[in-house]
């Protein structure tokens, strides 16, 4: 599986943006799918995760509420809508594919290369 995340960009702080991830192959609908980021100088942490049917989804406490992760098997493609954005999430934003849902990136088989957010203050 090859993962394509886009959708990064600079918002101010209160504004929304939607990331998306696009997998090539024909067996995406298997795998649980996560999204993780990294900022400047920090380790890569959780954000959100979605079963392989779509039917459970976890998120970080730092995200829940103003984060949506969902997915479209029939497209492909998982996404990310972020809203109520705050300069605490800025970083380079990372979609995975694993076998299972984790909120730890060792399950993950599969990453994307990042898409970065900035939020300004």
């Amino acid at each position: 599986v090859q993962l394509q995340a886009s959708g990064g960009g600079l918002v101010q702080a209160g504004g929304s943006l939607r990331l998306s991830c696009a997998a090539s192959g024909r067996t995406f609908s298997i795998y649980a799918l996560g999204w993780f980021r990294q900022a400047p100088g920090k380790e890569r942490e959780f954000v959100a995760t979605i079963s392989s049917s779509g039917g459970s989804t976890y998120y970080a406490d730092s995200v829940k509420g103003r984060f949506t992760i969902s997915r479209d098997n029939a497209k492909n493609t998982v996404y990310l809508q972020m809203n109520s954005l705050k300069p605490e999430d800025t970083a380079d934003y990372y979609c995975a594919a694993g076998p299972f849902v984790s909120t730890a990136p060792k399950p993950y088989d599969y990453w994307g290369q990042g898409t970065q957010v900035t939020v300004s203050s």
